[in-house]
Formats: structure tokens, sequence, C-alpha cells
């Protein structure tokens, strides 16, 4: 049992479930807040153990004011006589 816990074994464990993590977590956010017009840099907030981060994150996208350039409105066509 003592040679399951040695110091390779702890750093392979954690690549293993790190990077699927970056991929699964951080990448998607990263494209959301940059589209949303916030700093891709807020997805890092993933990494916050326990989805601690992840909450506040979804919960400051849901809430807040999108950064997103305004649409043209598209003005209305007269009536033909």
């Amino acid at each position: 049992m003592g040679d399951l816990f040695q110091p390779i074994h702890l750093i392979v464990l954690s690549v293993l479930f790190l990077f699927p993590t970056i991929i699964l977590g951080v990448i998607p956010f990263w494209f959301i807040c940059k589209k949303a017009g916030y700093s891709p840099q807020l997805s890092l907030l993933n990494l916050v153990p326990f989805c601690l981060g992840t909450l506040v994150l979804v919960y400051f996208l849901a809430f807040a004011d999108w950064k997103t350039p305004n649409r043209p409105t598209v003005a209305p066509i007269p009536p033909q006589a």
C-alpha cells in the first residue's frame, strides 16, 4: 500500500484530473467572457475548488450587463400609397 502514494503517482493523478478540468471548465468560459465584453481571465475562477469559482462566475455573467456593441436599429418601412 505504501507504493501507491509515491510522488510520481500523485503527479500523474494530478495531471490526469487537471487537464480535463482546464479543457472542460476554463476554455468555454474564456470565450463566453470574451464575447460578453469582460476580461477572459475571469474564467480562471473555475479553478477555485469545490465549484465555488464556477458558481460565482455563472452568477456574475447571469446578472451583469453584457458589454456587447449595440445593434443598429432599422427604420420602419413607410406604407406605399
